[in-house]
């Protein structure tokens, strides 16, 4: 035994001897093979982003075992990337159960109704992005806001006339101010958590950036609406598709209840998925009490989404959509991309990339923007929000340190840069989440998810002319040396 122990231990001793860091070119060679692949696949052949990812996944898998590592282990660095995705799988499963539970049960029917009566086209989109920032900034999730008052949002704007993008960016726009802005939200807590910033010093910085971005997408959108409220307003398709509406749903403003009570349960801390799995089964009993639904037909909705055929072109395709199935697209494609994101993360190659980048990272403001990119660049590469955040804070908070720069500054750089930009990714989970719930592409709703990308532009500008960057004090500055020092003997 003892030999046995000796010799394999041995073996593998010259293992690790034969190992090669993985450096710039390698990462590189990798990249530039699957964004070629992928622009001549989704751009040219206007085909789905799977393939090319998988062939990103096969050369950044074959230049790792070049450099001296075995299969397990790069089957391990992918299966590490999928278990990134698995909360995320789980979410994007319960959106598909909860949108068809809430359109069969009429929930999402008498939302569009109410909505369709009560608001002025002009001001819509401007209400919608106010409306999803309480909802997301109440629940702390941009994906369960998206999947309700979204969904109910985009039936609301299609019926008044207005271009899917619009209404889309509108509600992207709401939704990720709340999140981002939010107690609760994971991605707020993980930044801070991960550079050591008290969370409600994390939200107080990021309102430099934020604020000023909100209120340029609603002067923005305001002015957009006001074309929407003359005649361009079709107010005879309006009472068609509230006609329409009537004659196949039951609509009572008691069904707003189910999403005011997933919504409660959320902000007394009840975690998100108890939370909308209680808006599912709710949904689901309302279908067969209220709805006059069959149990059949209620596990339908859930299983493949919610039919109807009702003679009015635009509400058939309003209301025939939702159920577990119409997610499997996604979650195929999350799984893919998380796959390529783990075997670039583990093997190293993308700390090659941002190593690079530090190198020219001289002053406080490109600093800043060094930070948003490399985010930015993670999101397109590994595809996954919450790795845009994990991977550049592990590589840039000892040099914030150095540097004499508050961590809430790099807090605050990787939300601006992670968060925010992950929509604009169709391979991303959150590009993809996005097309999926909403029936949006990222090409369409892109130009109009102007707070995403204005909110980056703005923390790269303060970065430069150095408004709102907090240096370190005396004191923060020791505990940081202390803590350093500490490390090191550690190590």
């Amino acid at each position: 035994m003892a030999i046995i122990f000796s010799r394999n231990a041995k073996d593998n001793s010259s293992k690790n001897k034969v190992k090669r860091p993985l450096g710039f070119v390698s990462a590189i060679v990798t990249l530039v093979t699957m964004i070629t692949a992928m622009l001549f696949t989704v751009a040219v052949l206007e085909k789905e982003p799977h393939i090319p990812l998988l062939i990103g996944t096969a050369v950044a898998i074959l230049i790792t075992m070049l450099h001296g590592y075995e299969f397990s282990e790069v089957e391990e660095m992918m299966y590490k990337g999928i278990r990134h995705a698995l909360p995320a799988i789980v979410i994007i499963i319960l959106v598909g159960l909860v949108i068809g539970s809430w359109i069969g049960s009429g929930v999402v029917a008498t939302m569009i109704y109410y909505g369709l009566q009560l608001i002025d086209p002009r001001y819509f989109l401007a209400v919608v992005i106010i409306l999803c920032g309480i909802v997301a900034l109440a629940i702390g999730s941009s994906w369960s806001t998206m999947a309700t008052v979204g969904v109910a949002s985009m039936g609301i704007g299609i019926s008044m006339g207005i271009s899917p993008g619009m209404v889309a960016g509108a509600v992207i726009c709401g939704s990720y101010f709340g999140d981002k802005m939010s107690p609760l939200s994971d991605t707020t807590n993980l930044a801070s958590g991960l550079t050591g910033v008290n969370l409600f010093e994390h939200i107080k910085h990021m309102f430099y950036t934020t604020i000023p971005a909100l209120v340029i997408s609603l002067i923005a959108f305001f002015f957009i609406g006001q074309r929407f409220g003359g005649r361009d307003f079709d107010a005879n398709n309006i009472k068609d598709i509230l006609a329409t509406m009537q004659d196949n749903f039951l609509i009572t403003p008691w069904l707003l209840l189910i999403p005011i009570i997933v919504i409660a349960l959320v902000v007394v801390k009840v975690p998100a998925i108890p939370a909308i799995c209680v808006g599912i089964i709710l949904g689901f009993f309302a279908q067969i009490f209220l709805q006059d639904g069959t149990i059949t037909e209620a596990l339908t909705a859930l299983q493949t989404g919610y039919t109807i055929d009702s003679g009015n072109k635009l509400v058939d395709e309003l209301f025939n959509r939702g159920g577990l199935e119409s997610m499997f697209y996604t979650i195929s494609l999350t799984l893919v991309a998380m796959t390529f994101g783990g075997v670039l993360e583990y093997s190293g190659m993308l700390t090659a990339l941002i190593a690079v980048i530090l190198k020219v990272a001289k002053s406080t403001g490109s600093l800043i923007a060094s930070v948003i990119v490399s985010c930015i660049g993670t999101n397109l590469t590994c595809s996954e929000q919450y790795i845009s955040i994990i991977v550049p804070s592990r590589m840039y908070i000892n040099t914030f340190k150095d540097k004499k720069l508050h961590p809430k500054n790099l807090s605050r750089a990787l939300e601006d840069g992670g968060t925010l930009t992950s929509v604009f990714v169709p391979w991303n989970t959150c590009g993809v989440f996005i097309a999926s719930t909403l029936g949006v592409s990222v090409i369409e709703y892109a130009p109009f998810a102007i707070l995403n990308y204005t909110v980056p532009i703005i923390s790269i500008i303060f970065g430069y002319i150095g408004f709102k960057i907090i240096g370190l004090d005396e004191s923060e500055s020791e505990q940081t040396e202390e803590s350093k020092s500490n490390d090191t003997n550690l190590a």
